[in-house]
């Protein structure tokens, strides 16, 4: 027998105690610029042990307007912005080239949060994006290195050599170039923070910018 998936989902809790501590949050000690609050619950998230913090959901649109979404790594954030890397040759890099304007979604659901971003995206200088790929692991050289993102893959065999030859590569010179690897910036021009609550009364503050250095703050119904 199949799986039953609506029994299923209906099986499952949101925010179960054992799992989850909500702490309160009060808006009106929020700063008054996102940056430092981010900092802050990502801070809040690796102490609560939250697994993997720094992954974040990756939403482009192509030519069409046509959205789509993906897991990706957060590599850093700014008072220039949020950063995040891949091949200019992706699909990712097509959509950013097409539409240079991306949102990303932070879920830490050990303290019942959630963080937006969105705005418009540039590229970063070439050589910053290879000193920030040269600074992480071998691993993540070696995928580097293996390229050909997002395009259609014959076998699993072919991945295996490709990924053997980058990963000899990658151990050899630490510091070989990726042409395609393209460090991008994200200039948030809307951060929201979500608090979730036992008693469904979310605290959303929304963050918008009104100039070069300006920002208001929003409260909204959850």
């Amino acid at each position: 027998m199949g799986t039953d998936l609506h029994a299923l989902l209906r099986s499952l809790r949101v925010w179960a105690p054992e799992a989850t501590t909500l702490p309160p949050f009060d808006p009106a000690t929020a700063p008054a610029e996102p940056l430092p609050l981010f900092t802050q619950w990502f801070a809040e998230a690796v102490a609560a042990s939250q697994p993997e913090p720094h992954t974040m959901s990756l939403a482009t649109s192509d030519e069409a307007g046509h959205p789509d979404v993906r897991t990706v790594m957060l590599h850093g954030a700014d008072t220039a912005g949020w950063t995040f890397a891949t091949h200019v040759t992706s699909r990712k890099g097509h959509h950013l080239a097409a539409r240079p304007y991306a949102a990303l979604g932070f879920y830490w659901p050990t303290l019942g949060r959630q963080v937006r971003v969105r705005g418009p995206v540039t590229a970063a200088p070439s050589q910053e994006g290879q000193a920030d790929l040269h600074a992480r692991s071998t691993g993540a050289l070696a995928a580097a290195l293996t390229g050909r993102q997002s395009e259609v893959l014959g076998s699993l065999e072919e991945l295996a050599e490709a990924s053997g030859t980058a990963w000899t590569e990658a151990q050899a010179r630490p510091d070989a170039p990726v042409p395609t690897w393209t460090l991008y910036r994200l200039a948030p021009q809307e951060v929201e923070f979500f608090q979730g609550d036992a008693q469904r009364r979310h605290v959303r503050l929304a963050y918008r910018r009104t100039g070069e250095d300006g920002w208001t703050t929003t409260l909204l119904w959850p």
